[in-house]
């Protein structure tokens, strides 16, 4: 009994997980309006101000939080490392245990 509760439980956060997959974007290698397509460089600066432009994205329609047009997987990467480097990307918590474990 117990085992079979187990297996609904993982099919549970199986599919609830598939569910939040992205599909694909079909605007990547597409220059925008400006003729250009969003690089490593240009996702690193949109991580940097991720969190600005989060909120501003909020009241402006015209404001988007990722740039659509984008060459793919250097400017996801950028924009994740831009975005831990302004979010502290976890040194902060690497650093918080090893203060933890001086004071024990």
């Amino acid at each position: 009994m117990k085992r079979g509760k187990v297996v609904i439980a993982i099919l549970i956060v199986l599919v609830v997980l598939a569910s939040c997959a992205p599909g694909p974007n079909s605007m990547a290698d597409q220059p925008g309006e400006d003729e250009q397509v969003a690089g490593f460089w240009m996702g690193l600066w949109h991580g940097v101000i991720a969190p600005v432009t989060f909120i501003i994205s909020l009241f402006n329609k015209s404001i988007e939080f990722y740039e659509v047009h984008n060459n793919g997987g250097w400017y996801s990467f950028g924009f994740l490392l831009g975005a831990s480097i302004i979010l502290g990307g976890g040194s902060g918590g690497a650093a918080g245990s090893r203060c933890r474990r001086r004071r024990d």
